[in-house]
C-alpha cells in the first residue's frame, strides 16, 4: 500500500479527524504520515523565553517556560484520555518541559552558546510538545501512531533559524525511519520546522515553513499526494476576507500556482511546489475546519481532471501534506542559505 503525507497545523486539536478524513477523497487505508507544527503561539512564546535570557531576566525566562508546559497539561487534560495513556503522555510532556527549564538555566547561569543555535533548540520544544499530542489524540481515535522527531533524519547545513536541508540525505535516513512505521501499520506523526546539523545540534528550517516540511516528508517516502490543511476552502484569486469577489480555484498546475505566489498568494511556502514537481506529486489545499470540502488540486497539467484519491484505483493513493511555499524553482539541494530573509 502507497504512503500518505499529511501536514496538519494543529493550532487546536479538535479537527483531528479532519487530517485523518478523506484528503483529497483518499482513504484511511493508505498509509499516512501527519507533519504538526506548533500550537498557535508557541513558537513565539519560546523565543520570548530566549530573548528575556539574553536580557538578562533568568526568573521571567523560566516562568514562562513553566506556563508553556501548562499550557500543554491543558490540552492534554482536554482530550480525556484513559488513565493509563494520560499518565504516559503526562510523563513525555514533564520530561520535554524539564529538558526546557533545563535550557533555560544554563543559559540563565551564562552558558556560552551561539544566539540562533540557542534560538533554535528553544523553538524545537513547540513541535515536540505538539507531536506527543497529536499522536495521542490519533491512539484516542484508535488509530496507532508515534511521535517522530525530523531532527532524527532531516539533515541540514548549520545556518541556525533558516537551515537548508540536504534532500538525498535526508530522503535516506527518513526512509530508514518512517518505512518500517508503515509496515507496523502505524502512524508517524513527525515534528515539522526541525532538522539537525552532521553533529546533532537542533536547526530550524524558518518561520512558517511547516509546509515545506510535510513536501519534505513527502519526497522522504515517495507520497502520491501532500494534502496541507490550513484555514481556507483552498486557493482564491485574491483574499476572501478582504475581497467579496475573491474566487476559489479548484484546479491549478504547478505553474498557476507558482505565479499566483510570485504575486503575492500566501497559502504555499516556495519551497513546496519544487519538490512536488520533481515527483509530479499531487498538491491538495484544504480546510481544517471544513473538511468536507474538496479544496484546491494542484498538479501537473496533463493530471487536471483525472481521478484521484477515492476515484483513483485501491492500493494506488498516497497523500502528503507540507506546508505552504511560493516558488517553482529547483528545489535546494545543497547545504546553503537560499533565504537570507528566513528567521526562526
Amino acid at each position: 500500500m502507497s504512503p500518505q503525507v499529511e501536514q496538519e497545523v494543529p493550532e487546536e486539536l479538535d479537527p483531528v479527524e479532519a487530517a485523518l478524513g478523506t484528503a483529497g477523497g483518499a482513504s484511511t487505508g493508505s498509509n499516512v504520515v501527519v507533519v504538526v507544527s506548533a500550537m498557535k503561539g508557541i513558537t513565539d512564546s519560546l523565543l520570548a523565553v530566549a530573548q528575556s535570557l539574553e536580557a538578562g531576566r533568568g526568573q521571567e525566562a523560566l516562568r514562562e517556560a513553566d506556563h508553556l508546559l501548562y499550557v500543554h497539561f491543558d490540552v492534554l487534560r482536554e482530550l480525556r484520555l484513559d488513565p493509563f495513556a494520560a499518565e504516559r503522555v503526562a510523563r513525555d510532556l514533564r520530561l520535554l518541559g524539564k529538558d526546557l527549564s533545563h535550557d533555560a538555566v544554563e543559559a540563565g547561569r551564562g552558558a556560552p552558546f551561539s544566539d540562533k543555535a540557542f534560538h533554535d533548540r528553544l523553538a524545537s520544544y513547540g513541535e515536540r510538545f505538539s507531536s506527543r499530542l497529536f499522536a495521542a489524540a490519533l491512539e484516542k481515535l484508535r488509530v496507532p501512531s508515534v511521535p517522530v522527531a525530523s531532527s532524527e533524519f532531516v539533515l541540514t547545513c548549520d545556518t541556525f533559524r533558516d537551515a537548508q536541508p540536504q534532500v538525498q540525505e535526508t530522503r535516506r535516513r527518513g526512509r530508514e525511519i518512517l518505512l518500517p512505521l508503515f509496515a507496523a501499520g502505524v502512524v508517524p506523526v513527525v515534528t515539522g520546522f526541525l532538522g539537525s546539523t552532521a553533529d546533532g545540534r537542533v536547526t530550524t528550517l524558518g518561520r512558517n515553513s511547516s509546509d515545506f516540511s510535510g513536501a519534505l516528508v513527502a519526497h522522504v517516502v515517495d507520497a502520491d499526494e501532500l494534502i496541507i490543511w490550513t484555514d481556507v476552502d483552498g486557493i482564491y484569486t485574491a483574499n476572501p476576507r478582504e475581497s467579496a469577489e475573491a474566487r476559489l480555484l479548484h484546479e491549478l498546475s504547478y505553474e498557476e500556482a507558482h505565479a499566483l505566489a510570485a504575486a503575492g498568494a500566501k497559502v504555499l511556502h516556495a519551497k513546496v511546489l519544487p519538490l512536488a514537481a520533481e515527483t509530479e506529486m499531487i498538491v491538495w489545499v484544504r480546510n481544517t475546519f471544513n473538511p468536507r470540502f474538496r479544496g484546491t488540486r494542484i498538479g501537473p497539467p496533463d493530471s487536471l481532471g483525472r481521478p484521484s484519491g477515492r476515484n483513483a484505483p485501491e492500493g494506488d493513493r498516497r497523500i502528503a501534506v507540507p506546508a505552504p511555499n511560493n516558488s517553482i524553482a529547483a528545489a535546494p539541494r545543497g547545504c546553503h542559505n537560499l533565504n537570507p530573509r528566513g528567521a526562526a
